[in-house]
């Protein structure tokens, strides 16, 4: 960090750190989670939703790279060996074992839950105390939002689609 950014933020940088190691974590593996889900997903809606699952892991990517230059203007070392991820991980990365489409966005949802928890807390810790990673948080946090958003809607269309079927079938 900078003379005078050291001056003026008044946050732990050590447990900043170790915050935002554990948050490079799970946005590394979310973007495997929504990247791999994406490549293997089946079922209804697939050609519409795959596109923007791999939209969201391409954004997923991008938090990663915010975070690894906060760490390094911090002073610090991004976690750099894979097997660490899941060990700083508090959101867990939840293998795409059934490939069907309302399994995929579910396990996607979970994830996307604990972010917004994972970056709210940052944006708290920091809030008043280190303005760069705060507002980094927030631009985090919205975007986390947005995928929650989206993987509601999808979840609530299927579940419209299997409710209208069920009529018909009757």
């Amino acid at each position: 960090m900078g003379k005078q950014a050291i001056k003026i933020s008044s946050v732990d940088s050590d447990e900043l750190i170790k915050k935002l190691n554990a948050a490079l974590s799970e946005e590394w593996l979310a973007y495997y989670q929504y990247w791999i889900g994406a490549r293997l997903m089946e079922g209804p809606m697939r050609s519409e939703v795959e596109p923007e699952l791999l939209l969201h892991a391409d954004q997923e990517l991008g938090h990663a790279v915010l975070i690894v230059d906060r760490i390094v203007q911090l002073g610090g070392t991004p976690v750099v060996n894979p097997m660490e991820w899941t060990k700083l991980a508090t959101c867990r990365y939840e293998e795409p074992s059934d490939p069907y489409i309302e399994v995929i966005l579910t396990q996607n949802l979970h994830g996307e839950r604990c972010a917004i928890e994972r970056f709210q807390d940052l944006a708290d810790f920091t809030n008043g105390k280190d303005h760069a990673t705060y507002q980094m948080a927030v631009q985090i946090l919205n975007e986390e939002l947005e995928h929650e958003n989206d993987l509601e809607d999808w979840l609530k269309d299927l579940a419209r689609m299997k409710n209208d079927l069920a009529k018909i079938r009757k």
